[in-house]
């Protein structure tokens, strides 16, 4: 399996803050923080549906040539904004939702963003995310993550190990995975393994 080389939009990320930092008196200027709360007409770039109708966490990324967030549906998404190569490369900033802070309807608090490349991600989890499909699902500690993969199992990757198939194919569940009952986290993430026929995978 090919480990995807996110390392190059790292520097991407970090030239786009120098940029941004740029001007008056120059030097390197902390990142923008991100837009706390999600607009109630916020649309997912790529899937072009609202965010407020699917659970499960969500990603932004910061352009320095726009006003507004380009907001993501699910995390998967937010890697391949970085990493295709006929997106804009003027990004500033990424965020994305920390699963740990997820309330019991399945929401997440406004204050529950935190840089893409801060996160630990638990991939290949029995969990699906808020489109229906498997996700890369961000937590702000390592211990977080693992405790979410000792019930649901998976992989802990970084942002620089993230798998490229993860991100561009379609992710299959582990068949060595079976399904856990206790310590489930809210409903609104549907096993994947339990999904009904003809649902997305």
């Amino acid at each position: 399996m090919m480990t995807i080389r996110i390392r190059l939009a790292g520097v991407l990320l970090a030239m786009g803050t120098l940029l941004a930092g740029c001007g008056d008196g120059g030097g390197e200027q902390p990142a923008p923080p991100p837009q706390a709360v999600i607009p109630q007409d916020a649309v997912g770039h790529y899937c072009g549906m609202y965010l407020f109708e699917h659970k499960g966490p969500k990603g932004q990324i910061l352009l320095r040539d726009r006003e507004t967030p380009v907001w993501f549906t699910t995390i998967r998404e937010v890697f391949a904004y970085i990493q295709l190569p006929e997106e804009p490369k003027t990004i500033v900033a990424a965020y994305v939702q920390d699963m740990a802070r997820m309330q019991p309807d399945g929401t997440l608090p406004d204050d529950s963003w935190m840089s893409i490349r801060d996160a630990w991600y638990v991939i290949h989890s029995r969990y699906a995310g808020g489109m229906g499909t498997l996700d890369a699902l961000p937590f702000s500690t390592q211990e977080a993550a693992q405790a979410f993969q000792e019930r649901e199992g998976g992989k802990i990757v970084r942002f620089d190990d993230m798998p490229d198939n993860y991100i561009f194919g379609l992710p299959e569940l582990p068949a060595s995975d079976q399904p856990t009952t206790a310590g489930a986290p809210p409903s609104e993430f549907e096993r994947a393994d339990a999904l009904p026929a003809g649902a997305p995978e």
